[in-house]
């Protein structure tokens, strides 16, 4: 039995994931974008987003704090997943409907 093309693998893992291709500066961009600041150091309590934020700061001290990156991430995700309810919930269901 041979091993499986290494090659191929990543692109079958990857292909379902959020975060492949979205570089930790994009995220912290839209979570700002979305939240500002304040209310991103309300949701994830880190002095990098509390005490005088800034981009260089939150992606120094994310890239050395695993734990701090995952909550990032968990709130990228939660943002994305809520922005996609709220899509659906506002189109119109056009099953049904004759034209």
């Amino acid at each position: 039995m041979t091993d499986p093309d290494p090659t191929v693998t990543p692109q079958i893992t990857q292909a379902r994931n959020p975060l492949h291709g979205v570089k930790l500066e994009g995220i912290i961009t839209a979570l700002v974008d979305c939240y500002g600041w304040e209310g991103l150091g309300v949701r994830i309590p880190v002095r990098c987003f509390t005490h005088d934020p800034s981009m260089g700061s939150s992606l120094k001290f994310l890239r050395k704090t695993p734990w701090a990156r995952e909550k990032v991430e968990g709130l990228y995700l939660f943002m994305l997943r809520e922005a996609r309810r709220s899509q659906t919930a506002q189109t119109p269901d056009t099953a049904g409907t004759n034209t």
